[in-house]
C-alpha cells in the first residue's frame, strides 16, 4: 500500500466556486449588485423641494444645451460649441451610482437641438437638422455619418439655434428664431420704427413642421406651422393632450430704444416670457405686440406706435402662462414619469437660462420652474422647483453665474436631468422615496 498523501486541492475550492458562481449568475442574466446613487451631501448647492436629492452626473462637459436620455439610461448632450472637434457627447453610468463613467463624442456641427425616438438620434446645427441611426442599445455606432433631414434654414447669427421637438407621428417642429429684436428698420437702433409688414416673418420668427422620414427638405417642403414668435428655445410635444407647447424669449431693450416711454425699471420687468400652446396657423403677435404680465394685456410695441398702454393683437394668441421678463426659458419638458409625486404628473418643467437684459438691475432666472397641468391647461400658479444654480444670491451679469440651466430630459426611471452650459455640468434630480433608494 502506498502511504503517500494524496492532494485533494481542497484549499482551491472556494476560489473555484466563486468563479463558477459568477459565471452562473451572468449566464442567468443577473449582474453583480449595483452601487447606490451618489447623492451630493449639499445637493450641489441646488435648492429642491423636500424629499428630492441631486446627483452630479458629470462636469467639464463644455457648454451642453439640449439633452436626451435613452431607455437604458445613456445620456446624449448637444454642445453649443465644439469640444475637441466634437459636437455631441454620449455619457453612460455602468455601475449605478448615477455618475457617468464613460464618455464618447462625435459630430462636427455646432448647434443646440437634440431629440430621441426609438430608432434615431436627431440633432441640429444652426442651418440644418440631422438624423443618426441607433443600434439595439440605443447608441450611435462609431464613425456613423448622419442623414440630413432639413437644410438651408436661415442663419444670421442672432437667435440662430434651431431647437426642435418630435410629435411621435413622423413630424419634427423646428424653431427658426427671428434675426432681430423687434423687426425695426435698423435693428436695435434708438427710435427706429418697425417694418410694416415685418418681412422677417416669411422665413423666421416662427415654427416650421417637417417630416422625420424625408431627406434634404427645405422651406418649400415644410409647413409654416405657427408665426409671430420672436425666438422659441423650449419646445415639447405634450402627449397628454397631443399638442405642441413652446416657451418664447421676449423682446429686449425697451428703455435703450425708447427712453421717453420706458425707464430702466420698466425695461427690466417687461415684457413677460411666455408659454404657448400652438395649433397649425397660430400667430403669437411678434413683433407688433408684447405681453405685459402686470396689466395682463397684449400691448402694442413702441416700434409700431405703442405707448406702453395701448392694447392690440386682438387676433393674436394669448399665452397660457406669463413669467417675469428676461429669464430666458431655454427648455420645456412635460413630465410623464412615476418617480416624482403625483402632483408633478403631466406638468411642465421649464429651465430658465438667466437674464442679461435687466441691467443695471439685478439679473434673474438661473432656475428650473414647474407649472402644474390638468386637461391640457395650467391648473395652478407656476413655482420655482430647483434654484441656486447661479451660486450666489445677487447676479448683475450672467457671466457671474456658476451654472445656467439650459436643457431638460426625463430618465427611464422618472428622474429629471438638467444640463448647464456655464459650468459644463449635468445634474440629475431624484425623488428617492419613490425610487426605492
Amino acid at each position: 500500500m502506498n502511504n503517500k498523501k494524496i492532494s485533494t486541492g481542497i484549499g482551491k475550492i472556494p476560489c473555484f466556486l466563486g468563479i463558477v458562481l459568477s459565471v452562473l449568475l451572468l449566464s442567468c442574466g443577473q449582474e453583480p449588485a449595483k452601487k447606490e446613487l451618489a447623492f451630493s451631501p449639499d445637493n450641489e448647492g441646488i435648492t429642491v423641494p423636500e424629499g428630492f436629492r441631486v446627483v452630479k452626473v458629470a462636469d467639464s462637459l463644455g457648454n451642453p444645451r439640449h439633452i436626451a436620455v435613452t431607455p437604458g439610461g445613456g445620456v446624449y448632450l448637444k454642445l453649443r460649441q465644439l469640444v475637441e472637434g466634437q459636437a455631441i457627447l454620449y455619457l453612460e453610468d455602468t455601475d449605478g451610482d448615477g455618475k457617468a463613467d464613460t464618455r464618447q463624442g462625435f459630430g462636427d456641427f455646432t448647434g443646440s437641438g437634440l431629440a430621441l425616438d426609438g430608432q434615431y438620434l436627431y440633432a441640429s446645427s444652426d442651418q440644418a437638422v440631422f438624423r443618426y441611426p441607433l443600434d439595439a442599445n440605443g447608441r450611435v455606432a462609431a464613425n456613423t455619418a448622419p442623414d440630413t433631414l432639413v437644410t438651408g434654414l436661415i442663419d444670421r447669427r442672432q437667435h440662430a439655434t434651431k431647437s426642435f421637438t418630435l410629435d411621435g407621428k413622423g413630424h419634427l417642429y423646428v424653431n427658426i428664431g427671428a434675426y432681430s429684436n423687434a423687426c425695426q428698420e435698423q435693428d436695435r437702433t434708438l427710435g427706429s420704427p418697425g417694418m410694416m409688414p415685418c418681412s422677417i416673418l416669411d422665413s423666421a420668427g416662427g415654427i416650421w413642421q417637417f417630416r422625420t422620414d424625408k431627406f434634404q427638405q427645405t422651406y418649400g417642403d415644410g409647413v409654416h406651422y405657427a408665426t409671430g414668435l420672436r425666438n422659441v428655445v423650449g419646445l415639447d410635444w405634450n402627449k397628454a393632450d397631443d399638442a405642441l407647447y413652446v416657451t418664447q424669449h421676449g423682446r429686449d431693450q425697451l428703455n435703450t430704444l425708447f427712453p421717453d416711454l420706458y425707464d430702466q425699471e420698466a425695461s427690466a420687468n417687461l415684457p413677460a416670457e411666455t408659454l404657448y400652446k400652438l395649433a397649425r396657423g397660430d400667430d403669437a403677435g411678434w413683433p407688433y405686440i408684447y405681453y405685459d404680465h402686470f396689466q395682463n394685456k397684449k400691448i402694442v410695441s413702441p416700434e409700431y406706435g405703442g405707448d406702453g398702454k395701448k392694447t392690440g393683437g386682438e387676433d393674436a394668441l394669448d399665452p397660457l402662462v406669463a413669467f417675469p421678463a428676461h429669464l430666458a426659458p431655454n427648455a420645456l419638458l412635460f413630465y410623464t414619469g412615476d418617480m416624482f409625486p403625483e402632483r408633478y404628473r403631466n406638468g411642465a418643467f421649464i429651465a430658465f437660462h438667466g437674464s442679461w437684459n435687466r441691467a443695471p438691475l439685478e439679473q434673474k432666472g438661473f432656475m428650473v420652474a414647474f407649472v402644474p397641468f390638468a386637461d391640457g391647461m395650467p391648473s395652478g400658479d407656476w413655482e420655482v422647483f430647483a434654484d441656486g444654480f447661479a451660486g450666489k444670491d445677487a447676479i448683475y451679469s450672467p457671466d457671474e453665474a456658476v451654472h445656467r440651466p439650459t436643457g431638460l430630459a426625463q430618465g427611464p426611471d422618472g428622474s429629471l436631468y438638467v444640463s448647464d452650459d456655464a459650468g459644463g455640468t449635468l445634474f440629475r434630480i431624484v425623488y428617492p422615496q419613490m425610487a426605492g433608494e
